[in-house]
């Protein structure tokens, strides 16, 4: 009888868990409706007037796709309409550059037209480049651009044609805009780019009137919230910046709705908005006083500005501010190098968090296995064998301390049937007991605590590290940063409905519970019949689970489940007591749940 209400609650318990689960995902970060293309961030009207947020119809941000993207069939087909009539005007300046390709808008000296060369939109070979940049007013709009504020003098505006000069922009080749007020000053923007993702723009302004004038440099991101990637508790999305030397990711997207505008404190080193895998950020000019914002435009429209302090031009002479703007593809290793050059902690506007320190090598030696077998899932394959050979030591001496356990479990019973009414000696006499035959309790649990956090800091590095986005591993795993496609319950996509999230099993998520199940199957019976019934179960539970992670991260730990049984099966070959004493474990478990069902 107690089996089968030990039996019924860990049932219980463990649908609990699942179901739970599914239900809190699904709640906090459900899917959109619609499916996703990758016409990454942008949008905000500079040149339209805010809308109140009262006024406006909320953007849900739980509707968000996990890469980012227009999710709303609607704003997909406008989007391309727009696209294909915005980019078509005769006077864009063309960029080609070997990561980047788009235009520069010459009306408002805006650069609102990006695609990332080396990204695609989807898995898909075909589906295109990753579109980072689109013009004011479309569905996607993001852009930057570039200008100067004032009283007293004519300056040039969201509306104004600048004239131009060169083209295409690429690496040594830069572009020039002009504008002429008519009354003695002289505008000019001149565009250059490098070979990876930053754009450079220096704004001069020459005064040639009797007068000196004064006025304020300025650049700003404009970008929509309709495009952002899923914000969740682990990764950042939404307005980001390096402010008095450390980076801030204490604003979301709502937070901006509810302040309308944050300043943060301290001097600002960059300021832009993160998606999971993209980056849009502004670098002022070394030295250059300035005011750095971000601000809620109302519509799902953001604006991050910087704003340099006024600058007075006398009779004859000019004033110059130069700004970067980054707009690519959070690459941890051109990042870092840009952070080299002189741009603070960029390399953290990826969101490691504060394991970073753990993390961070754990990438760079899978990127280098990578390197040499060329998949990335051959490199989580040996990334787990080494990982599980450095832990080898721990385990020899957690399946030692196991023996130990074993062969002193007739005192345990002894002191526990002796002690039954009185807790705090039974602790002290089973303290002793420890003791006197040098056994660590907590060494056997030591290899597993070990693991959590390498388990931990591949999740994340599957998750956030554009260097996974679409790498295949064999057959249909042509992702494995994404959940594994194929389903069993719909005979892997023969039949045509979509398969419920918590019952989304995959060949890899059975293959991971079957594994499990094997390694919990050769560990020593728990004593407790209650732990051995959710011992029993949990394999299971954990596979449902378990199947909307990364398909790279179910790897990893069907790797490890597997170098586990090998593992267990030479332990015991060098510790036959516990063996044994699992075999009369095993055993004795099969005779009580005979005796068990004769009974009921």
């Amino acid at each position: 009888m107690d089996n089968q209400r030990n039996l019924i609650l860990a049932v219980v318990l463990s649908a609990a868990l699942l179901f739970g689960w599914d239900f809190a995902m699904n709640w906090l970060y459900p899917q959109p409706d619609e499916p996703a293309v990758a016409s990454a961030p942008a949008r905000v009207p500079s040149d339209k007037a805010s809308v109140s947020s009262e006024e406006e119809p909320a953007i849900n941000s739980r509707t968000r796709s996990r890469e980012g993207g227009l999710t709303a069939a609607g704003d997909i087909a406008l989007e391309e309409k727009d696209l294909a009539v915005e980019l078509k005007t005769p006077d864009r300046v063309r960029i080609d550059a070997p990561e980047v390709a788009g235009s520069i808008n010459p009306v408002g000296a805006r650069i609102d037209d990006v695609t990332l060369k080396t990204h695609r939109q989807t898995v898909e070979k075909d589906s295109g480049p990753v579109r980072l940049f689109s013009p004011a007013g479309t569905p996607a709009q993001q852009f930057a651009q570039f200008g100067w504020v004032g009283d007293g003098i004519k300056l040039p505006d969201a509306k104004t044609e600048w004239q131009t000069s060169g083209g295409p922009l690429a690496p040594g080749r830069p572009v020039t805009l002009t504008w002429d007020n008519g009354e003695g000053q002289t505008f000019r923007t001149v565009f250059s780019v490098d070979d990876r993702y930053m754009l450079t723009a220096k704004q001069t302004m020459v005064n040639t009137a009797a007068m000196p004038v004064v006025a304020q440099p300025y650049a700003f991101l404009n970008r929509t919230s309709k495009t952002a990637s899923r914000d969740t508790w682990n990764v950042q999305s939404g307005p980001l910046g390096q402010f008095g030397g450390s980076v801030n990711f204490s604003y979301d997207y709502d937070d901006l709705d509810d302040a309308r505008q944050v300043s943060p404190e301290g001097k600002t080193g960059w300021i832009g908005f993160t998606d999971i895998y993209w980056l849009s950020a502004l670098i002022p000019q070394d030295g250059a006083a300035t005011t750095s914002d971000f601000r809620a435009l109302g519509n799902a429209d953001y604006r991050a500005d910087v704003i340099y302090d006024p600058v007075t031009v006398a009779p004859g002479r000019q004033a110059t501010r130069t700004t970067r703007l980054f707009a690519g593809a959070k690459e941890s290793d051109v990042l870092d190098a840009y952070e080299e050059q002189g741009v603070g902690n960029f390399g953290l506007s990826i969101d490691w968090g504060w394991f970073r320190w753990f993390e961070k090598p754990i990438f760079w030696l899978l990127k280098e296995l990578f390197h040499l077998v060329g998949n990335f899932g051959v490199a989580i394959m040996l990334l787990t064998v080494i990982i599980r050979g450095l832990m080898f030591p721990v385990a020899q001496k957690g399946f030692a301390s196991m023996a130990q356990m074993r062969a002193v479990q007739p005192k345990m019973k002894a002191l526990q049937e002796r002690y039954k009414d009185d807790k705090v000696k039974l602790q002290e006499e089973m303290s002793k007991l420890y003791r006197e035959e040098k056994i660590n309790p907590l060494s056997g649990c030591l290899p597993m605590f070990v693991q959590i956090p390498v388990f931990f800091a591949l999740y994340k590095t599957l998750l956030l590290s554009i260097e996974m986005r679409h790498q295949p591993f064999v057959l249909w795993i042509k992702d494995l940063s994404a959940p594994d496609p194929a389903h069993i319950l719909n005979l892997f996509g023969l039949l045509d409905f979509a398969v419920p999230g918590f019952l989304a099993i995959g060949p890899l998520a059975l293959l991971l519970g079957a594994t499990m199940w094997l390694t919990f199957r050769l560990n020593p019976a728990a004593m407790d019949p209650m732990q051995q019934q959710i011992f029993s179960i949990m394999p299971w539970v954990m596979m449902f689970v378990m199947a909307p992670f990364a398909a790279g991260l179910l790897l990893y730990w069907i790797t490890s489940n597997v170098l586990s049984v090998a593992q267990q099966q030479y332990l015991y070959s060098k510790h036959p007591q516990l063996k044994a004493q699992a075999k009369k474990d095993q055993a004795d478990k099969v005779r009580a749940s005979e005796r068990g069902k004769l009974e009921g």
